[in-house]
């Protein structure tokens, strides 16, 4: 697999993984990739942990799963991320970004059209379907094989420095390395987000992992082989229909008396 297929066939991982533990190979060449990323001044500000106790992964499904059930039975995370969900498909066309909301998790498919009223969020709760979602995310980092640890050194990541600023760029370039990894192994990777949701949960797996003071726990991914049969297959783009997957570019044109924005295709829905 070369390079722009691995690109073009990454996508996060919402299902299961194989309960196959992760090669210690593979995990050695995870951690390779992700340390030849760039980094400014060669500073290398990152950090990782890789977790295969399966009662530290248990511990933490417990935090995700119900971190999950608190912010859909409160709201938060309707009122937090509704303005990218995308009712239907001619609106997907249009707008090219965001999340269709009929491929969000089945018990929340009946509701689409009263998801973000406080009728809908009572009509929700009612039903348990926080609960049911909560219980199926729990299920799901618990099944992973492999949790993957980012930590930023606070020697560089100083918010309000361009340290900062630089460390967190240079943890996006590491983690990208790491995705695209996982794609030529097999492997599907999802981030672990919920328990940022909620106060205080983050600080719970903070503590799990006894994170060092003089380090930053910025995400957790769970990891794991995937079935054949639900692995990406090879996208052909050699067809002359294919639009560039660029969003909104800021060209500059020498034959332009000032720069503009040039509105191009947003990227392919994902």
């Amino acid at each position: 697999m070369d390079l722009l297929d691995a690109i073009r066939r990454r996508r996060t991982t919402n299902g299961a993984f194989l309960p196959d533990p992760v090669s210690q190979e593979h995990q050695r060449l995870l951690m390779e990739v992700a340390g030849r990323a760039p980094s400014q001044l060669n500073s290398q500000p990152w950090r990782f942990v890789l977790i295969e106790s399966r009662e530290t992964i248990d511990a933490i499904a417990d935090i995700s799963g119900s971190s999950m059930t608190t912010a859909m039975s409160n709201g938060t995370f309707f009122e937090r991320y509704k303005p990218y969900f995308r009712f239907s498909k001619a609106e997907m066309a249009r707008r090219r970004d965001g999340m269709l909301f009929d491929k969000l998790p089945a018990p929340l498919r009946p509701f689409t059209s009263q998801a973000f009223t406080p009728r809908g969020q009572k009509l929700i709760n009612s039903l348990h379907v926080p609960q049911t979602l909560g219980s199926e995310n729990r299920k799901l980092v618990a099944g992973s094989p492999l949790l993957l640890g980012v930590m930023l050194d606070r020697g560089e990541y100083r918010p309000g420095e361009l340290s900062s600023f630089y460390s967190l760029f240079s943890m996006g370039a590491a983690m990208e390395n790491v995705w695209l990894t996982t794609v030529e192994l097999g492997m599907g990777i999802q981030f672990v987000s919920f328990p940022m949701e909620v106060p205080g949960q983050w600080d719970r797996i903070v503590s799990l992992l006894g994170v060092p003071d003089g380090l930053e726990l910025m995400a957790v991914y769970r990891l794991g082989y995937v079935p054949e049969e639900r692995r990406r297959p090879a996208i052909d783009w050699s067809s002359s229909e294919r639009k560039l997957p660029s969003q909104y570019v800021f060209r500059e044109r020498a034959d332009a008396p000032q720069a503009g924005w040039d509105d191009l295709v947003a990227p392919p829905e994902h």
